[in-house]
């Protein structure tokens, strides 16, 4: 069974960079079909898609966020990690890291989720 868990420091300093890891277990992130994706829910808000890295190891962004995200992986550890630069209290929130099938864009396994608090 595919199971991802996700790592990192659950507090951050304003203006500092998030670092975020996934550990995917039961399937490769190479794999065809899939692509990998960081989702966030700050308090009280809704689901907001981060980005992917596809199976080949291209990563794809939210207009929104893209100007402060980066996704990469190693695959030699399975893993793919987001890196949020410049973070404020508004990216306060329950951090996700899941699989997206490429035929429904839907996520069907997913991480239990990190908090990730932004403070001094």
């Amino acid at each position: 069974q595919v199971q991802l868990q996700e790592s990192g420091p659950g507090l951050v300093k304003p203006s500092q960079t998030l670092s975020l890891t996934c550990t995917v277990s039961g399937g490769s992130i190479t794999a065809n079909n899939y692509y990998w994706s960081w989702i966030r829910q700050p308090p009280g808000k809704g689901v907001e898609w981060i980005g992917y890295i596809n199976s080949v190891g291209s990563p794809y962004y939210s207009p929104s966020l893209k100007s402060r995200t980066s996704i990469s992986r190693d695959t030699s550890k399975n893993q793919f990690t987001l890196q949020l630069s410049s973070v404020t209290p508004e990216d306060i929130a329950i951090y996700y890291c899941a699989r997206m099938n490429t035929d429904y864009h839907y996520p069907d396994y997913w991480g239990q989720g990190t908090q990730v608090t932004v403070s001094e």
